[in-house]
Order: structure tokens, then sequence, then C-alpha cells
């Protein structure tokens, strides 16, 4: 009777440690997620309207007015010193025309969505790499089994919260509708509800889930970012019990490694998984944009948005708005994943 008791209170002590254990993980991705958005949105605002066709061609149009050369024609330093120049410049005239709430254009489904994406990208991804190394792997954790855990958790975050990265897009967007009506009164939406219930009515349920496509081909992003923060982790860890199976006492060196490790490790995982897979994003923020003034969709589908992209605006396209895509995420990943 009393082995029964002892195993009674032990199984409950394991259950209220799990549960404790995911409410941390939904938390953690919560609060440092909501966090980095707030913090960064002015530079997701310029970054979505740089991935865009209609922000594209204003910038085609204004170097033709001022007779710059086409990029493929310039230097690598003087294409790299023009890009800077015109990513800084719609960055500050965002401001000048449409008044300072306009750099947080699209907050509010933001703030919507990433508490939910990362709580539940956090989550899925302890949760399955504890249970994939627990019944695949013996208990132990390895490179496969980060990765199979952060790309199940990426496919759950986009099938979860794909409408309100749409809403998000359009909203970032709609100023290029209040420019082509010639005032800057009107706009195609008044707020997020709006957007959500226009985008229903003409194009049904379909029109939230604009871009999963590219949305799941993104998960190589997250999955790449996971695996090299773990490895990161990883390194970190046995450097640490190499310092204490030495004995040596700690330097500034030791204890700087140990205060900024895991920070740094998470923006240069960051880093390098965006740059190696930004075109997605390019692709997903295109097929996000609301219909043309004819009610047809301009991009058919993944294939068909990156061949038309690379006929009509050439490679370079394909990376447009990379600058304050880098300079919002990678702190971002760094802020979420400290905190």
């Amino acid at each position: 009777m009393g082995a029964l008791c002892r195993r009674r209170v032990r199984l409950t002590l394991t259950i209220s440690r799990l549960c404790v254990h995911h409410r941390l993980l939904l938390g953690l991705g919560s609060i440092g997620g909501m966090t980095a958005a707030t913090l960064t949105s002015p530079l997701d605002v310029l970054k979505t309207r740089l991935q865009s066709d209609y922000y594209q061609a204003q910038l085609a149009a204004t170097r033709a007015a001022r007779h710059t050369p086409p990029l493929s024609t310039l230097s690598l330093p003087r294409s790299a010193l023009l890009h800077f120049r015109e990513t800084f410049q719609i960055l500050f005239s965002i401001h000048r025309v449409e008044g300072w709430r306009a750099l947080f254009k699209g907050l509010g489904p933001n703030l919507v969505g990433v508490v939910p994406a990362r709580a539940i990208n956090f989550y899925t991804y302890g949760n399955g790499k504890r249970l994939i190394s627990q019944y695949f792997n013996n208990g132990q954790e390895a490179a496969w089994v980060h990765l199979c855990a952060a790309a199940t958790a990426g496919i759950v975050t986009s099938s979860a919260t794909n409408p309100i990265w749409v809403v998000k897009t359009r909203l970032q967007l709609d100023k290029s509708h209040a420019e082509q009506s010639g005032t800057q009164a009107v706009r195609q939406y008044r707020n997020s509800l709006d957007c959500t219930m226009q985008t229903l009515r003409k194009e049904g349920i379909r029109g939230l889930y604009r871009g999963l496509s590219a949305s799941y081909l993104g998960v190589t992003e997250s999955t790449l970012q996971w695996v090299l923060y773990e490895q990161m982790k990883s390194y970190l860890r046995r450097r640490e019990s190499r310092l204490l199976a030495s004995g040596r006492q700690r330097t500034v060196w030791d204890e700087t490694v140990d205060w900024s490790g895991k920070v740094g490790a998470a923006g240069s995982a960051k880093l390098f998984a965006a740059i190696v897979t930004y075109p997605h994003e390019v692709v997903r923020t295109r097929l996000r944009q609301a219909p043309m003034q004819n009610g047809r969709m301009k991009y058919t589908g993944l294939v068909h948005c990156f061949s038309t992209i690379f006929k009509e605006e050439g490679m370079a396209s394909l990376y447009g708005g990379l600058t304050p895509h880098l300079l919002r995420v990678v702190p971002s990943a760094a802020i979420m994943f400290g905190m």
C-alpha cells in the first residue's frame, strides 16, 4: 500500500512538473515574441513594402527619373550603397508623409499573431524534441531530432496563424491604394477587422490562406535556425563542462561568453538562416497581396510567383527588403531567445 502511494505521489509530481514546463514554454515564447515585435515594428513595415511589386515599381521609376544605371551594371559597392540609401529614404518618408503611427501599421495583427505564433512554435518544438528523443533516440538529443522537431513546429505554426499574417501584410501595403486614388484620406481597409471581412467577402476563406505554400517553404528557415541554435548551445555547454572540470578560475572572457553566448547564438543562427532562405519571404508577401482592381490575383501560385518575379524584375528583386529584414529579425531573435 505504501509503495502504491509513493508511486502516485511521484506521478503527481511528474505531471505537475510537465504542466509548469508547458506553461513556461508558452509564456516565454509569448513575452519574447511580443516584445521583439513591438520594438522592431517600423522595420517590419519597411521590409514588407520593399518586398511588394508596387514599391519596387516606385523605386524603378525613381531610378529612371534620376537616370540611374541599371543595378546589374553597377559595381557591388555602388549597388550596395544605392540599396542602403533607397531603403532609409523610404523609412524616413513614411514618417514625413503618413505620420509616426504609420511606422506601426499592422502592429495590432502582428501582436495578435506573434503571441500564439511564438507560443505554438516554442511549445511544439520543445515538446516535439522531448518526445522524438524519448521514443526514437533513447532519450538522447541529436541534430536530426532538432531538425524533425523544428520542421514540425514550423508547419504547425504556419498553418495556425497564416490568416493573421495575410491581414498584417495587406494593412502594411494599404498606402499604395491611397496614393493611387490621389488622396491620403481614402484607403481600402479601415482596420484589421475590415480587412478580414473584405477578404472573406471577395475571396472566401481561401483568401486568408494566401501565401501558405511559401510559408511551408519558409519552414526551412526556422528549421535551420533551430538546428544551428541547438548546435551552438551544445558547444557552449561542452565549453562550460570543460571549464568546470579543469578547476581553473573563471576569467572576464568566460563570464562574457556565459552571459552573451546564447543571445549571440540566437542572433547568429537567425542571420545565417535568413540570408540563405530569404527569397521565400518576398514570394510570400507577393502571394498575400490584395487582388488587382479587376479582382484577379497577379500571382497564381508559388512557382508562378518565383518565375514572374525573376523574369520581370530580375534576381535582385527576390532579395528586396533584405536589409530591414536582417536589421529586424536578428536583434528580434536575440531579444526573444534571450528573454
